[in-house]
């Protein structure tokens, strides 16, 4: 196992860290871990070098948290550095925040935490974090000693409000989502290199898109990784482009069944920062390019359609799964997605044209929108072989 080291506290980390956001699951769904099997999972990766899992209040309605504890018992977390996140999208109060931080305590069966995150922040979430004065309590837990190190994962949609929020307290660390067609969107290389001039560790998540940037490539994708001239796997070749950057301390990969552990623990055993030439990043650029040939809708997500969309519908968040969909050829996960991690789904759109209206690129939202409800959501119809 590689190690690279935390600038903050000069201790070592393992190039792989373990997120507990995709665990083995007894029945499709969000719900039904196979505790057993996870446990199995995590032990073999601390076995294996493996020194950070991530997890989160929120993961399995905190069964992520408590599954996660249950592994570290007897001793398997002695020399772990765990990670949970704070539950920022569902802070209302300031009261809650004691809540928050006391629940994941007692499903941790821990003392203190090693690393907490304020969960996902974005446009949405900093005003709340900011009127509640949620950083002076992460900083009082600090102090008291229950916090070792806090940070923030980051899902906002601009470089700047990435800086802002930064620039804001004296983080710990950061966590932001980072792969070769993320390379300029949310925090980005930008985000990377800033954090890190700063001093700070960062810890990378989604490397591969949730999945999206490992298997079923369309044949104009497939031929530019058949030009590599090493047999990789895509899942290989996205893990190594992100340890290519030495400001990344850990790449966290959600990994739900043991050869997907044991195929990443082999890539990143030998994946060292600088470790790509200039033909295999240059392939990589244009795979990313051919990938973004395959957009339907160009939404920037700038966010005007979704301040004004009386339904509040996450309109820039539906249009980029649609987008995804068409790019990576995962239609059934983007149907599982939709049916199951957006609040409030296309089909509640009220025809208004409200979006329409205030949308920079001029985008048909409405038929967007109604599109994507015949494709995904009806499950009556799901029927968007038509549309590929």
């Amino acid at each position: 196992m590689k190690y690279r080291i935390n600038p903050k506290t000069g201790k070592k980390h393992s190039l792989l860290g373990f997120g507990a956001m995709r665990l083995p699951a007894l029945e499709s769904g969000p719900a039904g871990i196979d505790e057993d099997e996870a446990i199995r999972i995590i032990h073999h990766a601390i076995d294996s070098g493996v020194n950070y899992i991530d997890t989160a209040y929120t993961y399995y309605e905190g069964a992520g948290e408590e599954t996660v504890a249950k592994a570290l018992r007897d001793g398997y977390g002695n020399d772990v550095m765990l990670a949970t996140k704070f539950p920022t999208m569902r802070l209302r109060e300031a009261r809650e925040h004691s809540l928050f931080f006391e629940t994941s305590l007692r499903r941790l069966e821990r003392d203190s935490i090693d690393f907490d995150l304020l969960h996902g922040m974005k446009e949405r979430y900093w005003p709340t974090v900011q009127k509640l004065e949620t950083l002076s309590f992460l900083e009082k837990k600090k102090t008291e000693g229950l916090i070792k190190n806090y940070g923030f994962s980051y899902h906002g949609a601009s470089f700047d409000l990435f800086k802002e929020i930064l620039d804001s307290a004296p983080w710990d660390f950061v966590m932001i989502q980072f792969n070769y067609m993320d390379a300029n969107t949310q925090a980005g290389v930008r985000g990377l290199k800033y954090a890190s001039s700063k001093g700070l560790p960062v810890m990378v998540m989604e490397p591969l898109k949730g999945g999206k940037l490992t298997d079923n490539f369309l044949p104009s994708v497939k031929k530019y990784w058949d030009a590599l001239d090493d047999v990789r796997t895509p899942a290989d070749w996205g893990l190594r482009w992100v340890a290519n950057f030495p400001e990344v301390t850990t790449i966290l990969s959600g990994m739900s069944n043991m050869q997907q552990l044991q195929e990443n623990i082999k890539t990143l055993s030998d994946a060292d920062a600088c470790c790509l030439g200039e033909k295999e990043l240059s392939i990589i650029n244009d795979i990313s390019e051919e990938f973004r040939k395959l957009i339907p809708y160009v939404c920037t997500s700038c966010g005007y359609c979704r301040s004004g969309c009386p339904a509040q519908i996450d309109i820039p968040l539906v249009i980029s799964m649609r987008n995804e969909a068409s790019m990576y050829d995962c239609h059934e996960k983007i149907v599982y997605e939709l049916n199951h991690l957006v609040r409030k789904p296309p089909s509640t759109c009220l025809g208004c044209g409200e979006c329409e209206d205030v949308c920079p690129q001029h985008l048909h939202i409405i038929d967007i929108l109604k599109e994507i409800t015949d494709m995904y959501e009806d499950p009556a119809k799901q029927d968007w072989r038509q549309f590929v």
